[in-house]
């Protein structure tokens, strides 16, 4: 990525945080799901399967207008392995139509100098591959050795911000992995961060000691490291619950295969509305209300986007919360 691309990203990005901390009546960050299916079978995810078809494209194309229509700054899109779906360059460009920014997490298996190309010039603003070791193993296939050549490839190719990611935790033999994983990333230019792999309700697992020190070894590398504002998750790392406030389901939603709205990807089915009739009350409701897993989360992109209102604005049970939005709107 060329120094005038960065440039122009870091004061989009900017003008979001702004938005983002003149008005808390908006969306600020949106995950989409183009397909369910990936071409890999990690140990520790929960979140793809083997045989489901990619989304029709007219119906992502309607999602992400939806999207913008409750004022949503960032859409990164997942799965499954969302390079699967055969025209994923239309979702992009249409995120970017709209003025939002436009981000992708994929396993990386399947980027190509063409490939990368056609997301240039669909307008693609970030990329994140999670690599969970050095050699291949049968708890995850995302290694270094598989992908070095596809990092290779975005060195030489991307016009998009690319992000790193090692993990810790969850199965992962040899947690020193990270180490080199992490010095790569930063070899090659990009940023990088650490991630601690949640059990399958999304909540944490205490680090063994060593465990816990390549994770402080990673956050102190670089000073391109992402991780280093991810505060919370020196609680996590010792087993700890973190004091926050999840705006999960209002500044950050979900959006499944089947269109429906969900706090995270670990907690489907709430509240579990069709996007076409997600509203700004239930924007503000969901903003308002507590949610009784966010002390043991581990889902750093809720938390993040959620840092934003950390000073402002308490949550209450569900009862209150709706009996407060009530009388909010009938004043």
């Amino acid at each position: 990525m060329n120094r005038i691309n960065k440039l122009k990203l870091r004061w989009r990005e900017l003008r979001m945080i702004a938005r983002g901390l003149a008005s808390t009546k908006h969306v600020i960050l949106a995950h989409i799901i183009p397909t369910r299916r990936c071409n890999l079978a990690c140990g520790y995810c929960n979140e793809y399967d083997d045989f489901s078809p990619p989304i029709p494209t007219e119906v992502m194309l309607r999602r992400v207008d939806l999207l913008a229509g409750l004022g949503t700054s960032i859409i990164t899109i997942s799965g499954g392995e969302p390079l699967l779906h055969p025209e994923i360059e239309q979702i992009i460009s249409r995120i970017r139509h709209h003025g939002m920014l436009a981000g992708m997490i994929t396993n990386g298996y399947l980027l190509t100098p063409k490939k990368i190309v056609s997301l240039n010039e669909a307008g693609l603003d970030h990329l994140q591959i999670s690599i969970d070791n050095i050699q291949p193993d049968d708890i995850s296939l995302k290694s270094l050795k598989v992908l070095d050549k596809k990092l290779e490839y975005l060195n030489q190719f991307a016009e998009f911000a690319v992000n790193i990611n090692s993990v810790i935790g969850g199965g992962i033999r040899i947690p020193e992995d990270a180490e080199t994983i992490t010095n790569r990333a930063i070899q090659l230019g990009f940023s990088s961060s650490i991630g601690i792999i949640h059990d399958g309700s999304g909540a944490m697992k205490e680090l063994n000691r060593r465990e816990e020190r390549v994770y402080r070894e990673v956050r102190n590398e670089g000073k391109q490291s992402y991780s280093r504002l991810n505060w919370f998750q020196e609680n996590l790392a010792k087993g700890k619950p973190n004091d926050w406030k999840c705006r999960a389901g209002a500044r950050y939603v979900y959006i499944c295969e089947d269109g429906l709205v969900h706090y995270c990807s670990q907690q489907r089915g709430h509240p579990g509305i069709p996007l076409e009739k997600y509203t700004l009350a239930d924007v503000q409701r969901e903003y308002l209300t507590k949610k009784a897993c966010a002390p043991a989360c581990t889902v750093g992109c809720v938390q993040k986007v959620s840092v934003i209102d950390h000073w402002r604005d308490p949550q209450h049970d569900m009862a209150d919360t709706t009996h407060h939005s009530t009388l909010v709107r009938a004043d």
